[in-house]
């Protein structure tokens, strides 16, 4: 962020924009304690002090963006993936058919703007027509009928009184799910600092809409809704607000210390997309396809002792696996990551299951390659899914590969001629 751009403060509070790729060994800068501090504790980076004020700033696996006073950092995915590609592989897995192209209403190049003003629109075509109502059950004293009594309260809270009595009844109010969690999203991005002044009052106006809504406490579990006819148009920011509340947090301290952090673990996104896409398009196909499956790889006279297998999904023909999936988002050309050791890996979940063929499904562009393993009949197939690909495409990607997949159990066990 340049000092005095629209967000900033001014030059009096310019704040360092510093960005780092996931995968980049660290940058050295200098940054004053509180921020090392917040860094350190948001878990998207670590700081560790050289001497003289400056701190060497490493990426530890995760991506995001936090905030401080005087400082912002990112860590960006590898690839450069966008904040809408971010949003879409966050959201895929919670919401099957999620639509890319309404969660990020804009693309940004700079994340907290992105994600206010993708909240500010979505929101305000929800609201746009007025704030949503539904039935909500409430539990009451009164002292007169209304609903129904629960009769067994009212015989262990008031034994031998006939008032006040304890009933239950449907309520048709705004103070529903759907709205404490909007409330509760534009609440938080109206926190972040230096969020424009503009995109901030637009949440502020939004916010004063649901003033009737009860206000969700910190830290408190997100309240459960279902998609449904009458939610359609809450739907997309729906997915917005719970993916902010869920990776981000803020803190409207007073002056300079407002702090904003928004932080994901791209290895486990990948796992539960790929786990999400690949249940839907094996759909398609008889048998069934189970997530992080448990399996046993060793004997042992004591369940303590058994080595135990856990592959990201297994597919299962008659309670039978037929064929295994892992996923690695780092590929074997990323920093640290060990091509090796993947198939180490891999093959002992083949050798547990009893299963000839594995997919290991890795993060990034290149050809399929298939690795026939020395005196084993294990194959292993390598699969690459380009993320920077656009979601219709990445989708498409998946399906191809449940094809694939599906196709080799057929061969498989098709009598030899």
């Amino acid at each position: 962020m340049r000092p005095g751009s629209p967000g900033s403060g001014g030059p009096a509070s310019a704040v360092r924009h510093l960005v780092l790729d996931e995968l980049s060994g660290g940058i050295v800068e200098k940054l004053d304690p509180a921020s090392a501090a917040f860094l350190n504790s948001s878990g998207l980076a670590k700081a560790s002090p050289i001497g003289m004020g400056l701190h060497r700033i490493e990426p530890v696996g995760k991506v995001g963006s936090v905030r401080t006073a005087s400082v912002q950092l990112d860590v960006r995915p590898k690839d450069r993936l966008g904040l809408s590609r971010l949003l879409f592989l966050l959201s895929y897995a919670g919401n099957q058919g999620f639509r890319p192209d309404s969660v990020a209403a804009v693309e940004e190049r700079e994340l907290w703007s992105a994600l206010a003003e993708s909240l500010a629109q979505l929101a305000e075509r929800a609201l746009g027509r007025g704030v949503m109502q539904g039935y909500l059950n409430v539990d009451e004293s009164l002292r007169t009928v209304k609903g129904r009594i629960r009769i067994s309260d009212q015989i262990s809270r008031r034994p031998g009184m006939l008032v006040p009595l304890e009933v239950s009844y449907d309520e048709f109010t705004e103070d529903i799910a759907e709205n404490r969690i909007l409330r509760a999203a534009l609440e938080r991005m109206s926190q972040v600092p230096r969020v424009r002044p503009e995109v901030l009052s637009r949440l502020r106006q939004l916010r004063g809409k649901l003033d009737a809504v009860t206000r969700l406490p910190a830290g408190a579990p997100l309240p459960p809704w279902k998609a449904s006819r009458m939610n359609v148009r809450y739907q997309p920011v729906l997915r917005l607000a719970e993916l902010i509340l869920r990776n981000a947090s803020a803190e409207a301290g007073d002056g300079r210390q407002q702090t904003a952090s928004f932080v994901v673990d791209m290895a486990q996104v990948f796992q539960d997309f790929v786990g999400s896409a690949l249940r839907e398009a094996m759909a398609a196909y008889p048998g069934e396809l189970r997530l992080r499956y448990n399996a046993i790889l060793s004997e042992a006279v004591r369940d303590s002792d058994r080595l135990s297998v856990r592959p990201d999904a297994v597919h299962l023909l008659g309670g039978r696996p037929v064929v295994v999936y892992n996923t690695k988002y780092k590929a074997a050309s990323d920093l640290g990551a060990s091509l090796t050791a993947d198939h180490y890996q891999i093959l002992a979940h083949c050798t547990a299951l009893r299963v000839p063929t594995a997919w290991l499904v890795y993060a990034g562009a290149g050809e399929v390659k298939l690795r026939r393993i020395l005196n084993t009949d294990i194959d292993i197939v390598e699969f690459p899914l380009d993320l920077s690909r656009p979601p219709a495409e990445i989708l498409a990607a998946v399906a191809d590969l449940a094809g694939q997949s599906w196709g080799d159990v057929v061969r498989q066990a098709a009598p030899v001629k």
